[in-house]
């Protein structure tokens, strides 16, 4: 159901990979809300991924970039104010990855330059992506800057390694980066933190079965799926959030509020 919250807005989504991907939800749901949007990601991700034929269908076009670089981002920003016809009213940093979890190095025992890579792909690409939006002038007023986190950022949650300390740092650049944009430019500045999601990532975190069924018995709601956090974005993208910012919202069923539930004794 369509309610036109984003009628005539536009904005840039990262991250869309698949159908699996939450990035790619929320871009489906932002033309719904009567959006227009520039899709992107990594070169090799476009290659391997389906984005494209996701652009086709929405009717725009995928800007090649790797958030890491500036050169891309500057470029990705330049092409974005081109396509879109004026400026962006919200952008979605769907960005992560960790060279450690990827090859199962136990935290304990990290590669320091895989950790780097982890900080430089999953948390420091975002004060990229608000910099070079920032000296571009780029975003319209009260406009919309969201990044997805997860709850390991505040407790341990065991496999996910130096992507916990990625997320943490992502969480705090919200915060600061959102209160010079904020009184500065009445940009508003977020992060959202999701239940754990069976996206093309998530399904390379060893015992991701395993954790989907516990958190889904200790929400009062159960998970937060893909679809539901591609509709709570888009709110926090509309108008009738103009005045939220800084802040990690957690959408997770609950999740975060728990200690034990009835499931729990019950198993």
């Amino acid at each position: 159901m369509s309610y036109n919250l984003l009628k005539g807005k536009r904005g840039i989504i990262f991250g869309a990979l698949n159908e699996q991907s939450i990035a790619w939800k929320v871009a489906e749901r932002a033309a719904e809300e009567g959006a227009q949007v520039v899709l992107t990601n990594t070169p090799v991700s476009i290659r391997l991924g389906a984005v494209n034929a996701l652009a086709e269908r929405l009717g725009t076009i995928v800007v090649p970039a790797d958030a890491t670089s500036v050169e891309d981002l500057e470029n990705l920003i330049d092409k974005s104010l081109e396509h879109l016809g004026g400026k962006i009213d919200f952008v979605l940093h769907a960005v992560g990855m960790s060279p450690n979890v990827r090859k199962n190095i136990p935290y304990e025992n990290i590669d320091y330059g895989n950790y780097l890579k982890t900080i430089d792909i999953s948390a420091l690409s975002f004060h990229k992506v608000l910099q070079t939006l920032y000296k571009k002038d780029a975003m319209a007023d009260y406009g919309s800057i969201v990044a997805l986190s997860y709850i390991a950022a505040q407790r341990t949650v065991e496999g996910y390694s130096d992507m916990a300390d990625a997320k943490a740092m992502l969480e705090s650049i919200a915060r600061s980066f959102g209160s010079i944009y904020g009184r500065r430019r009445n940009v508003r500045v977020n992060t959202v933190s999701q239940s754990p999601t069976m996206t093309t990532a998530g399904q390379g975190i060893a015992g991701m079965g395993a954790m989907l069924d516990y958190t889904d018995k200790l929400s009062p709601l159960g998970n937060a799926t893909a679809e539901d956090c591609a509709d709570y974005v888009v709110t926090l993208f509309s108008d009738l959030t103009r005045k939220v910012t800084m802040q990690n919202l957690y959408h997770d069923g609950g999740y975060s509020s728990m200690g034990i539930s009835a499931n729990m004794f019950e198993d």
